[in-house]
């Protein structure tokens, strides 16, 4: 992902649909687990960060892009550069790792599995986010310089040849999914992330909130969401 597609989302990452839903995202799922000492790794413009500290954790952002680096810091964020794999922590350092659409951009993605699992304490969870089914590759995902979109069973593979015990996996977005695989087919090389009329960001929030409480999480979804504990 290139510095001027990360300023680009920077500039759109606190009002837009996507954004907003991932955060809600974070919160909603990590609400009722007890704060300690966080790492978000490949923390893009921090906000999910803001989320964990907002929740009391002590938490460290960590990205490669100077572009990322320079807006999670301007939420007054702890936030290091460094490469996801091989992460400048020592062993059994955290509590929780989380990475949202962030493993998708690395070639060696075992590698970073390998990494969250051993930066991770005993009882540590792991929450990842990734892009969704390889039906919807298009030109968004080389735009935004993806490797990948991942199937669910190869997700749960990767991460428990890590050593996790995978606790929890569903789609997320899975009611946007048909409108996104119809907008894909015609998109020959642009990234999707741009201004969106404020009617229509209210009404695609509207719909991801929705999904929060229906029984959908084993349908395909646009991503997909992974809890994972180290033993």
């Amino acid at each position: 992902m290139d510095e001027d597609e990360i300023r680009k989302s920077a500039a759109l990452e606190q009002r837009h649909w996507w954004y907003s839903g991932r955060r809600a995202l974070v919160r909603r799922l990590l609400k009722d687990v007890p704060p300690g000492r966080a790492l978000d790794v490949g923390c893009g413009m921090g906000g999910n960060s803001a989320v964990l500290r907002d929740l009391g954790w002590d938490v460290v952002a960590l990205d490669y892009s100077p572009a990322s680096i320079e807006a999670a810091r301007s939420r007054g964020l702890t936030v290091l550069r460094g490469d996801a794999r091989r992460l400048p922590f020592a062993d059994q350092e955290f509590d929780l790792v989380i990475s949202t659409d962030a493993w998708e951009h690395v070639v060696e993605d075992d590698q970073v599995a390998a990494e969250t699992f051993r930066v991770l304490r005993p009882g540590g969870q792991a929450l990842v986010a990734v892009p969704a089914g390889m039906d919807l590759w298009s030109g968004h995902d080389v735009a935004l310089g993806h490797h990948r979109r991942y199937e669910r069973a190869e997700l749960v593979a990767l991460v428990a040849a890590a050593g996790f015990r995978v606790d929890e996996v569903f789609g997320w977005n899975v009611l946007l999914r048909p409108v996104a695989r119809m907008r894909r087919r015609n998109n020959a090389g642009e990234s999707e992330m741009e201004h969106v009329n404020p009617v229509l960001n209210a009404a695609l929030r509207s719909i991801v909130a929705t999904e929060s409480v229906l029984p959908v999480g084993n349908r395909r979804g646009i991503s997909l969401v992974l809890r994972a504990s180290r033993t």
